[in-house]
């Protein structure tokens, strides 16, 4: 029998920055009645992430360019959002009302540059933004490590956040940052039940188990900010959030 199972991560408080997430993490498993167990893979949203690495924005701390003041007209969105979402961009893809489409420096073609202010909190009636962390990997990274210092066992993170596809309605998790598990699974030249050789398929793997972990997750106010998978059925590897991305070169729709 193969079997995955996701646990939600009960007790999990509001994240300030530099809130010691892998030791809130561990606090929660216990909680949930699970012991870290080798192989298991913990999914993270991308959010109490960057609340705890202090990359939420205030916007009267942001002064638009002229070049985001022109763009958020066309867009109909806040100027000083617009100009973050410049700044955490390497290029504009789309522009159209309602909607900016973006480049991020981490190489991510996305909405808004993921920048948000949903479950952000506004302290004295200032609007906040919260922006990615600047290496989602590293925060990966470091979350596995200090696990394995605390509880003796090497486990697998991803970072998920909340994408739009581009030829599909609605959002889904996706992988932003992965320590421990492939990112990208390379099936080509494995055969198949008909032992024909397969040519072009790889698997989104970290995407898949981001997604998975979303639906207990949940997106608007169901503050479930973490999920403990157990059966991910990919052997554990040293891994990136860039294999997922496509190069430029074979990009067909820029």
């Amino acid at each position: 029998m193969r079997e995955l199972t996701l646990v939600a991560l009960p007790g999990i408080p509001e994240i300030v920055r530099g809130a010691p997430l892998a030791a809130l993490l561990r606090e929660a498993i216990v909680r949930a009645g699970k012991t870290l167990e080798r192989g298991d893979v913990l999914v993270v949203a991308q959010k109490i992430v960057s609340k705890a690495e202090g990359r939420a924005v205030r916007l009267a701390d942001v002064t638009p360019s002229a070049r985001a003041l022109e763009l958020a007209l066309k867009v109909d969105k806040d100027a000083r959002l617009v100009e973050l979402m410049l700044r955490e961009s390497r290029e504009v893809v789309r522009a159209v009302p309602g909607v900016l489409i973006v480049e991020h420096v981490l190489g991510f073609v996305m909405a808004s540059a993921g920048i948000d202010q949903s479950n952000v909190p506004h302290r004295d009636d200032e609007e906040t933004a919260l922006l990615l962390p600047v290496d989602p990997d590293a925060s990966a990274r470091g979350i596995s490590a200090e696990l394995l210092k605390a509880c003796g066992v090497e486990v697998g993170v991803v970072i998920n956040d909340s994408f739009g596809r581009a030829w599909r309605n609605g959002v889904t998790g996706i992988a932003v940052g992965v320590a421990g598990i492939p990112a990208l699974v390379d099936l080509r030249g494995h055969p198949d039940r008909e032992g024909r050789a397969m040519r072009v398929t790889q698997v989104a793997a970290a995407d898949e188990i981001a997604a998975a972990a979303s639906l207990l997750m949940g997106q608007s106010d169901e503050g479930c900010p973490a999920v403990l998978v157990r059966g991910f059925p990919y052997a554990a590897r040293a891994s990136s959030v860039a294999e997922l991305i496509r190069p430029r070169a074979q990009d067909l729709f820029r």
